[in-house]
């Protein structure tokens, strides 16, 4: 049987041109690959850049997820990034580390899983660099496109205003733990019971409601971010922003519990702890109007407070109440505080 080839037998424009045939280039993009840079419209002047990085042990466990994968997760990411400004992704540039004895295979796997999740989203993956390392980092960065219209910040949250989550919660950290326990979704009885491999697979590839950002902008979102580190710790960084305080409703936030719960309950954990602290479900997080009438996909889940003194002093989460009480958990991922 023949040897599987290796990221090493091939230069590098030999593996560019691999990855080149999944490269999708839709009508935001002028020129795509082949020259020093693509050129990519920007109609009414602007344009929106994002920017995260997935490093190897660090972010991801390659025995946890395929290549295809992979690359779907490292566009979620950035892509829900430029829905939280209300705007939507045009383009999309790479840069890839990898180690010499990488199968090339895996390389085309994972390039797949980009251009499979650009095509969905109406995206144009147009290029980027390719560098060798002792392990693999995927460096993405993405632009978007507002269409004429202001950004939503997390600056702008008033008190009386609506808080407001669309997509996933604490789904991610369950699948996370699941893996991390070893949980192979056997037998067959317990698998099915608490969810396993739907839950996994959020983690993996997680389903931002990337058109949600677009439709909260237009009902007129007064701020919004993407929930990557946490409910609790996303939260108070749109608190802190804006200047406000946000108070959610307990039983709004125990709703997203019940799929979670059996999990939670194979693996002698509290799912409140996902729910308030677990991130990568890049859920939308914003706040409207009290008179807005939310988009279908937004479920309210509390109400922006005023600055009082007393509440924010208290200790916990600074600007993050639960029934105007502080919250005491863990406060989310922090990429250097674990």
């Amino acid at each position: 049987m023949k040897d599987t080839p290796r990221v090493r037998e091939f230069s590098e424009d030999q593996l560019i041109a691999r990855i080149s045939q999944y490269l999708l280039i839709l009508d935001d993009v002028e020129l795509g690959p082949g020259d020093d840079a693509a050129l990519v419209a920007a109609p009414d002047g602007r344009f929106l850049v994002t920017t995260d990085v997935l490093v190897e042990g660090r972010h991801f466990v390659p025995e946890w997820i395929s290549p295809v994968d992979l690359g779907r997760r490292a566009m979620a990411q950035n892509f829900a990034d430029i829905a939280a400004m209300g705007a939507r992704t045009t383009s999309v540039v790479v840069a890839l580390t990898i180690p010499g004895d990488l199968a090339v295979s895996w390389l085309e796997d994972l390039a797949a899983g980009m251009g499979q999740y650009c095509a969905e989203s109406g995206a144009s993956l147009v290029g980027g660099d390719l560098a060798r390392g002792e392990a693999i980092s995927i460096a993405v960065t993405a632009m978007g496109n507002l269409d004429g219209a202001a950004p939503v910040l997390r600056s702008g949250a008033r008190a009386g205003d609506v808080i407001a989550h669309a997509g996933n919660i604490g789904w991610g950290a369950a699948g996370f733990a699941l893996l991390e326990a070893g949980f192979k979704g056997s037998p067959e009885a317990k698998a099915q019971e608490v969810k396993a491999q739907e839950l996994i697979s959020a983690h993996q590839v997680p389903q931002p409601p990337l058109k949600a950002g677009v439709a909260a902008r237009r009902a007129g979102a007064t701020a919004m971010l993407d929930v990557s580190d946490g409910l609790v710790r996303d939260g108070a960084r749109l608190a802190a922003a804006s200047g406000v305080v946000l108070n959610f409703d307990a039983a709004a936030l125990a709703a997203y519990e019940e799929v979670i719960r059996p999990a939670a309950k194979h693996l002698g954990l509290d799912p409140r702890t996902w729910v308030l602290s677990g991130g990568e479900d890049h859920g939308l997080l914003a706040t409207f109007p009290p008179d807005a009438l939310l988009p279908d996909v937004f479920t309210a889940v509390g109400q922006v407070l005023g600055v009082p003194g007393e509440e924010q002093e208290q200790p916990g989460n600074p600007g993050v109440l639960i029934e105007h009480q502080p919250v005491q958990i863990p406060p989310g991922w922090d990429h250097f505080g674990g």
